[in-house]
């Protein structure tokens, strides 16, 4: 019974649908209901037992081989190897527990919304009942601080104005109204509507519950949540080849030793440790706790640019970014509605860093006229209006904050304006009428109305123009002149609010509404009112243009609105390059995926649009990372390869995502992005090490058992080589400082391994080299002295030079040995 588009629909109809009453369902309606539709919650979802969780920390190849290692290390009775392999598999395992434990967090907060109590209309008697026993067909009674309990649709509204950013992730209250709209509408459209979870914060109301628990748009999200499955990072798919990789390469080569020896006449037992020493050898036994260490300090570094790194490997994956889609608000702009133009008659001035001061002496009497009607005209608080201007903290609406902060510039205080010229009445703004009146005593104790509002509105009230003080008629040609001027700005993505006032034949107290109070103003002026960029935010996009990074655009604004705020910051945005909301819910996920890599800007779009533009970048190979606040934005942050929550954003936006950004400025998270490619250098670095050690190891022992040689190695000699004398140099270099060229190279596609083509070759050259000239030192002075022991101390020692002498050469994939700084890592000289 619960309808869908119930905002398209009369009141009459509404009520028809849901078999209801203004006076409420009786309680056998409600019983009946609460059979069919279940509790008004969201859903809970499987959750899995903490034991289940730990233990599947263990499915993954890379334990697999740690736990094979530290069990041949068992078999050496070299117990110190055997609890510092165990030690990094532990770390491991509680790293991916931690991470697959946070969902369930998320969803328990999202849970926690919906648990309070509504007050309902039943049997025509009002009461206070859980919210899980909401049905739908109740009326639900509404008053300021009230959570709304279901999805509503309004039917008797004054001034009721709810704040919708938990949901929409908008700040500024929306002003609700009863009658039906047209079209297929996102959420921020729906006026008639209120939706679960968020707050009344003004006026009252009253509504039917048309949807209830999942149905509910809160509860669409919480679904999407539960259903949108974490996949695996590139880290953890690169490591996880690397490991099979590893792991194969290391069977047959054991395999086929023990096999050639045993078959040559060497004993069983000799071949079996024969084996597991090629296999010691052969596993990069410091390489899981290098990577653990290199993603902790790339989480310090991230940190240190005011970004906290929610889960380890994130941090890697950040220098796997490909695509960014970012939220506009707060994020690429300043996050405040500020005064950036003032239009009189025959004047435009534009503002710079808020200093109107700089206009007064070019400006006429209509500049502060336009400023003044701005701040008396207007229904923001200021707590503490005698500090200073910087410490203001302002309650309202951000277009009212930004008029009352512009007419302060120039020392236009609102306290002393009302001190002469005082408020008598208001005829407060609403989506209908979209303007605002307030009457007032003028200085000499006349009458006069200010009026600001849309400009189409306030121009069809006025009959007259103000030019510097001196008031001449609006003819048609003037009013032409206007319209063109407004509309010209608005498509520069201002906001334009319109000012005028009436001193005429006003002999009234009070404002009551009649079609002759909206006439006879005189049109003072516009102002245009933006959301600026953020200082740095379009050389931070250039950067990551040359970086190869794509940024989509992702906003609540109209079309045109974000159409010129793509243009000024340097993003396509031709008609091609923008999609509406309403446009992508008529495309399939094919024809999005087809048309994703035009898109720059997104407009109007709902949580599963979002969540829609991740899926399609994802499906064409791009590494994701999508900014949120809202618990709108829950389902694709947690899709997405990196969601990025702000830190003013919502605890579930939070603990969704991976990456906060404690400063909400996009440029830290391109800072992010610049850390986790190094994260993903230094990994290379410490792979390219540990690597040529062990193979050169590998081919060492290998060569020697073929020609007939003793070992040169035993087993702890190489497990000493592999944790001791390589273990400090390879902690070392996972504190490599950034390398100046990481920005200026393209994105680590998600399909390119760890060990790249050029690797292989330097590891298997290094190896080559090193194992041979070592086992040739090591034939020389056993021949030379037929002293065993000394020619395997001989082999031992040169191995730990060659090591320690070859990290140098590992700091860099780029750049020379001999053109880097050799005290810039001294961490590296002191191991």
């Amino acid at each position: 019974m619960s309808i869908q588009k119930s905002y398209n629909l009369t009141q009459i109809k509404v009520f028809e649908l849901l078999k209801t009453r203004k006076f409420g369902l009786t309680g056998k309606e409600v019983t009946a209901r609460q059979k069919k539709y279940g509790q008004n919650s969201l859903p809970e979802g499987h959750r899995a037992s903490r034991l289940i969780l730990l233990l599947n920390q263990f499915k993954s190849s890379l334990v697999y081989i740690l736990l094979g290692a530290a069990g041949i290390s068992l078999l050496l009775e070299s117990f110190v190897d055997m609890y510092v392999i165990l030690s990094a598999v532990i770390v491991n395992v509680i790293v991916g527990y931690v991470q697959e434990s946070r969902a369930m967090k998320a969803m328990e907060k999202l849970r926690r919304i919906v648990q309070f109590q509504a007050l309902v209309v039943r049997n025509g008697e009002e009461k206070n009942i859980n919210v899980k026993d909401l049905v739908p067909g109740d009326i639900v009674v509404l008053e300021p601080g009230y959570k709304i309990p279901a999805d509503i649709r309004f039917f008797d509204t004054v001034n009721l104005r709810i704040n919708e950013a938990r949901l929409t992730g908008e700040s500024h209250p929306v002003t609700k109204t009863t009658k039906p709209l047209t079209g297929d509408l996102v959420l921020a459209d729906r006026t008639n509507m209120g939706f679960m979870g968020t707050v009344v914060v003004g006026g009252s109301g009253r509504g039917v519950v048309c949807q209830t628990g999942t149905e509910t748009e809160l509860g669409q999200i919480a679904q999407m949540i539960k259903d949108t499955k974490e996949e695996k990072t590139p880290l953890q798919e690169r490591l996880s080849s690397l490991s099979k990789l590893l792991g194969g390469m290391i069977l047959l080569i054991c395999l086929f030793i023990f096999a050639f020896g045993y078959f040559a006449g060497h004993g069983f037992l000799e071949m079996f440790t024969t084996s597991v020493a090629i296999a010691v050898a052969a596993i990069p036994e410091g390489l899981a706790v290098a990577v653990t260490v290199i993603l902790a300090i790339g989480m310090q570094r991230i940190l240190k640019h005011k970004a906290l790194v929610r889960k380890l490997v994130a941090a890697e994956t950040l220098g796997s970014t490909t695509v960014i889609c970012t939220d506009k608000t707060g994020t690429l702009t300043e996050g405040e509605m500020k005064v950036v133009r003032v239009i009189t008659n025959n004047q435009d001035f534009e503002t710079h860093e808020d200093k109107f001061r700089t206009h007064l002496k070019e400006t006429g009497a209509s500049f502060i006229k336009a400023l003044e009607i701005g701040v008396l005209c207007n229904d923001a608080h200021i707590e503490n209006e005698y500090s200073d201007i910087k410490d203001w903290v302002i309650f309202g609406n951000p277009t009212e904050k930004a008029l009352i902060l512009a007419g302060s510039q120039v020392g236009l205080n609102r306290s002393n304006l009302e001190k002469v010229t005082p408020r008598i009445d208001t005829v407060p703004f609403t989506s209908e009428r979209k303007f605002m009146m307030t009457l007032h005593h003028d200085k000499k104790d006349n009458k006069v109305i200010y009026l600001k509002g849309a400009p189409e509105k306030v121009l069809e009230m006025s009959d007259s123009i103000d030019v510097d003080g001196k008031i001449e008629k609006l003819t048609p040609a003037k009013l032409e002149k206007l319209k063109k001027r407004y509309e010209l700005l608005s498509n520069k993505g201002l906001r334009i609010i319109a000012l005028a006032y009436r001193s005429r034949a006003i002999d009234f107290t009070k404002m009551i509404e009649s079609p002759g109070l909206y006439e006879q103003f005189v049109f003072v002026g516009f102002m245009g009112i933006k959301d600026p960029l953020r200082k740095e935010t379009k050389e931070t996009i250039d950067l990551c243009k040359k970086s190869g990074i794509k940024i989509v655009m992702i906003t609540g604004d109209h079309k045109l609105t974000a159409q010129a705020i793509a243009n000024e910051l340097g993003l396509p945005a031709k008609a091609e390059n923008v999609l509406e909301g309403a446009e992508m819910s008529k495309m399939n996920n094919t024809q999005l995926q087809e048309r994703v890599k035009k898109i720059s800007v997104y407009a109007r779009v709902t949580p599963k649009d979002k969540l829609r533009i991740v899926d399609a970048w994802q499906a064409i190979g791009e590494v994701v990372a999508m900014t949120g606040d809202g618990v709108n934005d829950a389902p694709a942050l947690r899709a997405a390869d990196i969601g990025v929550a702000v830190g003013s954003g919502t605890d579930i936006a939070k603990e969704t995502a991976s990456l906060i950004i404690l400063d909400d400025n996009f440029k830290t998270i391109v800072e992010a992005v610049r850390q986790g490619r190094v994260v993903f250098d230094n990994i290379r670095k410490v792979v390219l090490y540990l690597l040529s050690d062990s193979f050169s190891e590998v081919i060492m022992i290998s060569v020697s058992l073929l020609l007939g040689f003793p070992l040169p190695l035993l087993a702890a000699q190489i497990l000493w080589i592999n944790l001791v004398t390589d273990g400090f140099p390879d902690i070392a270099l996972t504190l490599e400082p950034p390398e100046k060229a990481v920005m200026e190279e393209p994105p680590i596609r998600r399909d390119e391994p760890i060990v790249n083509n050029e690797m292989k070759i330097l590891i298997g050259v290094i190896s080559l080299v090193t194992g041979l000239v070592t086992l040739g030192l090591f034939y020389f002075f056993y021949k030379a002295t037929d002293d065993l022991d000394l020619a395997r101390t001989i082999a031992f020692v040169s191995v730990g030079i060659d090591s320690l002498l070859y990290v140098f050469s590992c700091r860099s994939l780029r750049t020379s040995i001999f053109k880097k700084n050799p005290f810039s890592n001294i961490y590296l000289i002191i191991a």
